[in-house]
């Protein structure tokens, strides 16, 4: 009855032209995809609504349950237009102003207002992901005027950092706002907000999705030194995390990306939020058939770092090879997993917490699951926290979510280790327990003998926080 596979760390791939067919999509999930990126700074519209519609046609034939992430593009600034290219010359100076205006080799053009009031002399200014340097000298009528510190070639709207700079656009910008009501439209499942600064950021994010009376779910990319700064607040006012290296490898040394991913992820688990590292994961496979042994290594290690997802960028939305990347990836990924080392991290309920008893309890379930070598955790919820306390253990036994909240089913095939089944039963605890095995005896997830973890609520149809946990002999 199994249809696709049942997998623990997870794969974000990125919609676009190389997987805008659905029967190249169906074999990217029965190779392991769990959520589909839709990047909300490429395509229009009505490309997104085609994917998202072929994702859940898919989802309804295959029994799946693929998430669906918008991601919004956030203040991302870019150069003007470039009539072909121009070249930058090490040591000779440019001027860049804020305007529409096309960019020569004496004038650089962004769109950015605010530009001459938040770049003071002395700050750097990236170009083209870091690979053209250019420092502020001094402001001039309708400009600055800057020393080029690394020159070379740009074309038109390459993406421009100020990594030194304290910048007042604001993260949310009129674009995010008008795509947020998309993406709300078309009911994803995440939303993930670029350019994050502030905890702040994404308090509002929410504020805004509560005034749509929408619950999706917010992810906060970390891609800029103020976000690193303020981790702890971020991951707090967030449900969902992302490690963007590609601009924070611009915005940080470079160097400090492996010991910013670690941290961040640790951070994660310690709030129970999941965590997906991103960025030139397996770059080369957009062209080649096969990765590099670097690649091989760097999605090892983002998942041994503790990692819920590894994702793929230009390697689906426009890569030779989508299906055999994602199999790949899964590949590197299941021989992680088979070798144990990433599973049952140690967590230390917070005794200040309103859920603390809760939390104390889904601690416990991946510890009991491990001493009694169980077959599964399952569980009840109604808004997923209890996945989402569970996934963060790392348990080695599958979590099995039952609920009856429709859209949560996807939500939560980003969190490791956690497939969500759909049950409105409102029988007593004992009848749901035996009602939610008999369901994974179907599906043929456990058998006959195997022990289960139970985490439920009683009384049942209170539908409370968790407060029981029991040890199940499958009959």
């Amino acid at each position: 009855m199994k249809t696709t596979p049942i997998t623990k760390a997870k794969i974000v791939a990125t919609y676009g032209p190389s997987i805008a067919d659905e029967a190249i999509l169906e074999e990217l999930i029965l190779s392991g995809l769990s959520v589909v990126r839709f990047n909300f700074s490429h395509g229009d519209y009505s490309f997104h609504k085609e994917g998202m519609a072929m994702v859940r046609k898919l989802n309804q034939k295959l029994g799946s349950h693929v998430a669906i992430l918008g991601d919004l593009q956030g203040p991302k600034i870019r150069i003007g237009e470039v009539d072909g290219s121009i070249e930058l010359v090490t040591g000779e100076q440019i001027i860049i102003s804020p305007n529409e205006a096309p960019c020569t080799i004496q004038h650089l053009t962004v769109r950015y207002p605010t530009l001459l009031k938040d770049i003071l002399p002395g700050e750097r200014i990236l170009i083209n992901d870091g690979r053209v340097e250019i420092r502020a000298a001094e402001t001039k009528e309708g400009g600055m005027l800057c020393d080029i510190i690394e020159g070379g070639v740009l074309t038109s709207r390459k993406g421009v950092n100020f990594p030194d700079s304290n910048l007042s656009v604001p993260t949310l910008t009129e674009k995010d706002k008008v795509d947020l009501v998309f993406a709300m439209e078309q009911e994803v499942n995440w939303v993930a907000l670029s350019f994050v600064r502030h905890a702040n950021d994404m308090i509002g994010l929410k504020k805004r999705l509560g005034e749509l009376n929408s619950f999706i779910k917010v992810i906060a990319k970390v891609e800029k030194p103020e976000a690193l700064q303020n981790l702890e607040g971020i991951v707090e006012a967030s449900d969902g995390v992302m490690v963007a290296r590609g601009d924070l490898g611009v915005e940080i040394p470079q160097e400090q990306v492996p010991l910013a991913q670690k941290n961040i992820i640790q951070t994660c688990l310690r709030h129970a939020k999941p965590v997906i590292v991103a960025t030139h994961m397996m770059e080369s496979m957009i062209e080649s058939p096969v990765p590099t042994r670097a690649e091989i290594n760097d999605v090892a290690n983002a998942i041994l770092d503790g990692a819920d997802a590894v994702m793929l960028s230009g390697e689906t939305s426009v890569g030779k090879h989508p299906v055999k990347t994602v199999q790949t990836m899964r590949a590197i990924l299941d021989s992680i997993e088979a070798r144990g080392h990433i599973f049952n991290k140690s967590r230390q309920a917070n005794a200040t917490s309103e859920s603390y008893e809760s939390d104390a309890l889904c601690n416990a379930a991946c510890h009991l699951a491990q001493q009694v070598e169980a077959k599964a955790i399952i569980g009840m919820t109604k808004s997923g926290y209890t996945a989402f306390m569970i996934a963060s253990t790392r348990p080695v036994a599958p979590v099995y979510i039952f609920t009856d909240n429709r859209p949560l089913l996807n939500t939560l095939n980003l969190l490791f280790g956690v497939h969500a089944f759909y049950y409105d039963g409102n029988a007593g605890t004992d009848e749901t327990i035996e009602d939610v095995i008999h369901i994974l005896k179907l599906h043929e997830f456990v058998a006959p003998d195997d022990l289960v973890v139970n985490l439920a609520s009683m009384p049942f149809y209170i539908k409370g926080r968790t407060n029981t946990i029991k040890i199940t002999k499958v009959q």
